[in-house]
């Protein structure tokens, strides 16, 4: 069976940004920043802000507050705002009434089984080989993880910015999903999909890096019977060797650039200029919402990843 979810249309947008609150948000994040903002206010929509901080290890307390600090100082403005943490109950209440079963193997013994496996994918993501299927695989000792039973189907995802489309087959490219660490911290696809569901978020501007993940996320929204947004995946910002811009490589981040005194104007010039569009050396944030449009007529659209 193949699902291929339908689209909103234009109308009533409701974007967002969902900034994961681990450490000071560089260019590349502020980019992202920046286009989900013009995405949602071109067409008049709503745009809202969520800190996804459910793996609480990596979550810097004094990052939400700097991350809304350098939003404001480039004009990003937002509608509404969540906390990922606050929603545990809305992803209980989700998980519940889905078809799962507990999974105590380690991941060495996932790796292992993968390797073993005569069907072993030979891709960049290991697929789990559904051991826990069988209750007499567990080990009751041990914490369990919740993992999804996830159908026979393949399911596809659009990209409404490169026009592409693609499919997986749940079984053999992606395997039963976690939905809870065995830490009891719910995964990134189930909250976002419920997230996103409650917010009545329309369009999903995000970067190319989770362009992948896109069809088993298609899969819980059709699984949990709630709409599927529009998805725009755009290029991640690239330093001078090529590589993506990140915290943990160096990516100066928002807030040295605001505290030396340098203008947001300047700074959002830089970033629509990464993009390849030719502005002036400062710009209001308004300013590049007609660029933003006319990028949107292209079929498919061409952004540079700078």
């Amino acid at each position: 069976m193949e699902t291929v979810r339908g689209n909103p249309g234009t109308a009533g947008v409701v974007g967002r940004y969902a900034p994961s609150p681990t450490g000071a948000m560089h260019l590349g994040n502020a980019r992202t920043a920046l286009l989900a903002w013009l995405h949602a206010r071109a067409p008049g929509g709503r745009h809202l802000l969520r800190f996804e901080d459910l793996d609480t290890g990596r979550v810097r307390p004094w990052a939400y507050d700097l991350i809304r600090r350098d939003l404001e100082w480039l004009g990003l403005d937002w509608d509404a705002e969540s906390v990922q943490s606050r929603q545990l109950d809305r992803y209980r209440e989700a998980a519940a009434r889905l078809d799962t079963y507990p999974c105590t193997c380690t991941r060495r013994e996932v790796l292992a089984a993968v390797q073993d496996s005569a069907g072993a994918p030979h891709g960049a993501e290991p697929v789990y080989p559904g051991t826990c299927r069988d209750p007499a695989a567990r080990h009751p000792e041990r914490p369990a993880a919740l993992r999804w039973r996830v159908p026979d189907a393949r399911v596809c995802a659009r990209d409404r910015l490169s026009g592409q489309t693609l499919c997986q087959d749940l079984r053999a490219d992606v395997g039963d999903l976690v939905l809870r660490r065995n830490d009891g911290v719910y995964a990134y696809h189930l909250a976002v999909v419920v997230d996103d569901a409650a917010a009545g978020v329309t369009d999903v501007l995000r970067g190319a890096d989770l362009w992948t993940a896109t069809p088993r996320q298609v899969a819980l929204q059709a699984a949990l019977g709630v709409p599927t947004p529009r998805y725009l995946h755009v290029p991640l910002m690239t330093d001078y060797r090529g590589e993506r811009l990140a915290k943990r490589g160096g990516a100066p981040p928002v807030s040295a650039l605001r505290e030396a005194g340098e203008s947001a104007a300047g700074v959002r010039a830089q970033l629509a200029r990464s993009l390849g569009w030719a502005v002036p050396d400062e710009v209001e944030a308004a300013d590049l919402l007609p660029l933003w449009r006319a990028a949107l007529e292209g079929t498919p659209v061409r952004l540079a990843g700078g």
